[in-house]
């Protein structure tokens, strides 16, 4: 049930510490919550890239059957992310991520009876289904509580989880398959699905009691702090102008496209880091899960610094364009890098391989800020998982290439080669296409007399 927002009085307008003050605990309450839910999705998503390294000598698969498994996750993403965030805009977040999240905790369980390639796919195909939703979802639901000036932040952290759980599963994963390989008759890589799955199936239970769906519903704000952040969110929002329309409009729309081909060159480059990272690990020499793990989780712990400090420093320069841009020129380079040194140089393969996970995911939070100034409302629910969950295709894409490029030639440096292409294109396309923003004060928002800034056309005007 909605809280009532009364109009706050002229001369009880906010300064803008105090305001500060609001989105602080607003973030404390929220930003650590969801951080902890995106570890756990992305360590039931990504875990096969380490139990890989045992089970596909256990079952006799190929690599392109693995990388066909590891891919086929984002077609249930594309089929289903859609529908998902319309549902979230209309049922609200907490019922909706409670049952993304027992979903896939479920699934991930399940993951660890496969025993057949076709029964590998399908809980795959599941998972995707079930994850479907979750990423656009907390996209959309930051907007609900942070305006324009504010998000970069608040995206930046959450979308760190992403490498503090890179940080954490790698050891995880190989203390798991080193430790209890053989323990009840199962193998390593079967305990990893199991011990990873449950978390997310309490955590799905605990998040339907924790999270609020809007601040007019979060009773740990005070009366003021409810008045203070709906005013200030509905003047963001008439600052911006109007940016409503449909999903069908979505679809014709020139802007939505092109979000979604920078979307899916910058997806291509992460996704196959994310699958086939721990494998380039082991070519250039370690063979041990644990030493895997821990190499992996150096190079996350940088991405997850240059993810914060990316979202960090757009917001306080209120920039996109470059900070975006340049962060996957810094990705695609590195990734070019570790194909031409990955059979000379196993140590600077393995630095090169941290930049473009740096690179890589430092372009991910502050990319989410460009459609997001012409999207709100329903069309943003709409618009953003539309551009999500196309662009994720590549996440599909690029595992099968990157397998059957594997299973063909024995190696990966052709595969990796084609991935850089693909990440530099995000860049040129960012850099000529997208026009530079004007900024907006936040300072001018939180005035009684604010002046309004112009609906921000889009033009072919930049920086």
């Amino acid at each position: 049930m909605s809280i009532a927002n009364p109009a706050l009085p002229a001369d009880q307008a906010p300064a803008k510490t105090e305001l500060d003050g609001i989105y602080k605990k607003i973030f404390m309450r929220l930003i650590p919550f969801l951080m902890m839910l995106w570890i756990l999705a992305w360590l039931d998503r990504v875990n096969i890239g380490f139990v890989k390294l045992t089970m596909l000598d256990d079952l006799k698969w190929s690599e392109a059957i693995y990388g066909l498994g590891a891919g086929i996750f984002f077609l249930g993403y594309f089929f289903f992310e859609v529908p998902s965030n319309l549902l979230l805009q209309k049922i609200g977040a907490k019922k909706t991520i409670m049952r993304i999240t027992i979903g896939w905790g479920l699934t991930s369980i399940a993951m660890m009876f496969v025993k057949t390639a076709g029964m590998f796919y399908f809980l795959r195909f599941l998972l995707g289904v079930f994850e479907a939703g979750f990423y656009p979802g907390i996209i959309l639901y930051l907007t609900f509580w942070f305006p324009n000036d504010r998000r970069a932040k608040a995206f930046g952290m959450f979308m760190s989880a992403s490498a503090f759980a890179g940080v954490i599963g790698g050891p995880l994963a190989g203390a798991i398959m080193t430790n209890l390989n053989g323990v009840n008759g199962w193998a390593g890589w079967q305990w990893v699905f199991l011990i990873e799955g449950v978390p997310s199936v309490l955590a799905g239970i605990a998040t339907y009691f924790y999270l609020t769906d809007k601040p007019d519903q979060a009773h740990w704000l005070t009366e003021r702090e409810r008045s203070l952040v709906h005013a200030d969110l509905e003047r963001d929002a008439a600052s911006l102008g109007r940016r409503e329309h449909s999903l069908l409009a979505s679809l014709k729309d020139g802007k939505i496209w092109l979000m979604i081909m920078i979307y899916f060159c910058i997806v291509a480059a992460n996704s196959s880091l994310t699958f086939y990272g721990p494998t380039l690990v082991k070519e250039v020499g370690f063979t041990s899960p644990m030493a895997v793990g821990w190499i992996m989780a150096a190079a996350y712990l940088c991405g997850a610094a240059g993810m914060i400090f990316n979202g960090f420093h757009s917001d306080k320069h209120q920039e996109s364009r470059y900070h975006c841009g340049l962060a996957a020129a810094l990705g695609s380079a590195s990734l070019l890098a570790v194909a031409l040194l990955l059979k000379t140089s196993p140590l600077l393969t393995l630095v090169m391989l941290a930049l473009a996970i740096v690179g890589t995911m430092s372009a991910i939070p502050v990319f989410w800020q460009m459609p997001n100034r012409f999207l709100s409302g329903a069309a943003a629910a709409g618009g953003v998982a539309l551009i999500n969950s196309v662009a994720n295709l590549a996440g599909f894409g690029a595992p099968w290439m990157l397998g059957v490029i594997k299973t063909s030639t024995g190696q990966l440096t052709t595969g990796l080669y084609v991935v850089a292409a693909f990440e530099i294109c995000a860049t040129i396309l960012i850099l000529m296409f997208v026009p530079a923003f004007k900024k907006s004060s936040p300072v001018a928002r939180t005035t009684p007399q604010e002046t309004r800034i112009p609906p921000q056309k889009w033009t072919t005007t930049h920086d």
